[in-house]
């Protein structure tokens, strides 16, 4: 449970009455930003992460951290001829032992200071002869074990993270959703938490961050959020990172012409980012308001060589429309310098429409090919597969989205769906 100080205390008490106060784990204090100027107070810079387990046998695997730098200049600070760094541990334990590890080796007598080997002699033997046991030569010294740094996995996780960075505003994963958390956050609390094939549940998923990182991870997952604007950002997430390899199923969002008039009733601004999401457009704004005739763009290259971005401009209707809904958007188009606009409707374009459409003439690609400058599509064409005439359709250069990195793995474990359900 992800929150900020001002509420991690009220959510606690929730959460205790939900898990139990016995299945309590961590509060992980997660700094989340660099230094900020606070007025009367200490800046803030963090958020708390509530670590429930379900039961006493909840899935636990150990993450682990980085050292801190002054950690290792000051216990590593030995660089053998290879360039690695090392450390001298002690190769004895507290306690003196009656078996093997507390005999003599080399003439060194462990018990004599109350202490025993930490492996057998023969063992000792062995990486002597590998070349890590270091020998003083001050006579009499005991000797020491040499400990790689490249060999350590780093210190056990604490339960606070400064060492996981927020996304700064040119981060090669930020994709513009205001509350998108670091997948390297959400690897660490997923590889604690399950193993491959386990199912991962992320019922507020925003942008699909949770979702990108369990299907890295070979995991099976679940993504909920309430809108449409959300399930755009995931699915385009989950092509630019997996070309295809994810495998996945909407459910909830419209399927049919009667399914889009019921949401253009019940939210118009639910069915518009929904309806700019079949064509891949990104929405003006977020918020409600003034949207100056544009509800969508898509913006995209055409020219031979790196050239300027160019653009649609897309207008969503869900009510009735008429000739006047075509004129408005050419003159946006006019205003904004934009190649193609885009009317997207529900209701059937009447004629003179259409005539309207078909007298704003074409845009002409430097690719080769004519594009109408004013298109009109149905809801009910978006539904059987038709799409947007411009040429990026053909050329793939659509540049609507920043897109996500590609993962880094070569084989991706799908999903299963549940029984009786169908695949996208």
């Amino acid at each position: 449970m992800h929150c900020d100080p001002t509420a991690s205390h009220y959510l606690k008490m929730l959460m205790d009455a939900v898990f139990g106060p016995a299945n309590f784990r961590s509060e992980i204090i997660w700094k989340r930003s660099h230094a900020h100027n606070a007025a009367r107070r200490y800046g803030p810079n963090h958020d708390t992460i509530l670590f429930y387990g379900r039961s006493a046998i909840a899935i636990w695997n150990p993450v682990y951290q980085a050292y801190d730098p002054a950690y290792v200049e000051k216990h590593y600070r030995h660089v053998d001829s290879k360039g690695r760094r090392y450390k001298h541990e002690n190769p004895t334990g507290a306690g003196t032992r009656r078996g093997e590890t507390g005999q003599p080796w080399r003439g060194i007598d462990p018990t004599a200071k109350g202490r025993h080997w930490a492996v057998p002699p023969r063992e000792m033997d062995q990486l002597d002869a590998q070349g890590m046991i270091y020998w003083s030569k001050k006579r009499g010294a005991w000797p020491y074990v040499k400990v790689y740094l490249d060999e350590r996995k780093g210190i056990p996780a604490q339960d606070t993270w400064t060492d996981i960075d927020p996304i700064n505003m040119v981060a090669a994963e930020r994709l513009g959703y205001p509350t998108q958390k670091p997948e390297a956050l959400l690897e660490r609390l997923i590889r604690a938490s399950s193993n491959e094939g386990d199912v991962v549940l992320d019922p507020f998923c925003g942008c699909g961050t949770t979702i990108a990182v369990a299907q890295r991870l070979k995991r099976r997952w679940f993504g909920i959020d309430i809108t449409q604007l959300a399930i755009t950002l995931i699915r385009q997430r989950l092509q630019n990172a997996f070309r295809g390899r994810a495998k996945y199923q909407v459910i909830g969002e419209p399927v049919s012409l009667s399914d889009a008039k019921a949401l253009a009733n019940q939210d118009p601004f639910q069915f518009q980012w929904w309806a700019l999401g079949l064509v891949g457009a990104r929405p003006m704004e977020q918020k409600k308001g003034a949207d100056r005739g544009i509800d969508g763009r898509i913006y995209f290259h055409d020219a031979p060589k790196a050239g300027k971005t160019k653009q649609i401009i897309l207008s969503v209707k869900g009510g009735h429309t008429s000739v006047k809904d075509v004129r408005d958007l050419l003159g946006v188009v006019q205003r904004e310098n934009a190649e193609v606009g885009v009317l997207l409707t529900l209701e059937e374009p009447t004629r003179p429409m259409r005539s309207e459409a078909a007298g704003a003439g074409f845009y002409k690609s430097p690719l080769g090919g004519k594009y109408p400058r004013l298109q009109i599509l149905t809801i009910e064409q978006l539904l059987t597969g038709q799409r947007i005439d411009y040429p990026a359709a053909s050329q793939q250069v659509d540049v609507t989205f920043k897109k996500a990195p590609a993962a880094t793995l070569l084989k991706v474990a799908e999903p299963r769906l549940p029984l009786g359900e169908e695949e996208e």
